[in-house]
């Protein structure tokens, strides 16, 4: 008579042990996991060399790479790219910080109830509709060129200024929507139980309603930052010395095109990590809303 593997999972010393069945599925599904995987890179993998090898054997391919590729207007360029990405990188963080603050204002100007605050609300809906409907890079140019030219006293002049302000404008009215999105999605239970414990209804939102929005809308505001982290470069426009401008000045002056591929370089660099991170944070919120505790 032979030994039979254990079936179920054994207690032991207070902690959990497997059974050997369990321990068996495991091993399966990490054999298939390992399998899909290693099918998915090869395959990756081979669509990569095809595509590289379809490129380099094209007949314009040696036009191509003196054009777009060249080291040589790589290195001279990278310094003034780096200077002017810098900027991209600061208007980044101080128009992210400007958009979150009015974006979450006006969504919660959208969301009020109350009959005295309805003129707010009209507002707030324009302000959405309006910014919305215009091109960001229209936007731009209008305030980078047209508020300076008013020569109002005590105005900033400065293009990188305008060109931040319009990137503020544009963007919190996308940002407000996705707010206005994550409030709703509250359900009302937890608004009359705020209610119920005493709390006004500015309370509620405050304690109860706003926190649990934001946690929910965290992916798509990334997304939202991903996009505004390109777009950076619509400053160029209004001639601010950003990296767009300080490739296309390059390029103008040596009939090269390489400058613009080092500059697409720097933003693919900088909006990957975010863009995983918003992938991971997706996941996350997928599985802990599967899971009970969301």
């Amino acid at each position: 008579m032979t030994d039979t593997p254990t079936a179920t999972s054994t207690p032991t010393g207070g902690g959990w042990t497997p059974s050997d069945r369990e321990l068996e599925r495991r091993a399966v599904r990490r054999r298939l996991r390992l399998r899909s995987l290693s099918v998915a890179t090869g395959l990756v993998v081979l669509v990569l060399v095809a595509l590289g090898v379809a490129l380099t054997s094209s007949p314009g391919w040696p036009n191509v790479r003196e054009l777009f590729f060249s080291w040589e207007h790589a290195k001279a360029v990278f310094p003034d790219v780096l200077d002017g990405f810098w900027l991209n990188v600061r208007l980044f963080l101080v128009c992210e910080v400007v958009i979150l603050a009015l974006g979450l204002l006006v969504a919660l100007a959208r969301v009020a109830r109350s009959p005295y605050l309805a003129p707010l609300r009209v507002l707030a809906v324009v302000y959405t509709d309006l910014l919305r409907g215009v091109p960001t890079l229209l936007l731009v140019l209008m305030l980078g060129f047209g508020m300076p030219a008013l020569g109002l006293q005590g105005v900033p002049i400065s293009g990188t200024f305008w060109a931040g302000v319009a990137l503020v404008l544009s963007y919190s009215a996308y940002v407000a929507e996705v707010f206005r999105a994550g409030i709703d999605s509250i359900h009302p239970s937890q608004v009359a139980s705020a209610e119920a414990l005493g709390l006004s209804r500015p309370q509620a939102l405050r304690y109860v309603v706003v926190p649990q929005a934001v946690r929910r809308v965290v992916p798509p505001l990334l997304n939202d930052f991903v996009s505004l982290q390109k777009d950076t470069a619509l400053v160029s426009a209004v001639a601010v010395f950003d990296a767009v401008f300080a490739a296309r000045d390059y390029a103008a002056y040596n009939f090269n095109y390489t400058p613009y591929v080092v500059v697409a370089a720097f933003f693919v660099v900088l909006t990957v990590p975010l863009a995983r991170l918003t992938d991971w944070l997706q996941r996350r919120w997928l599985a802990r809303e599967r899971a009970g505790q969301l």
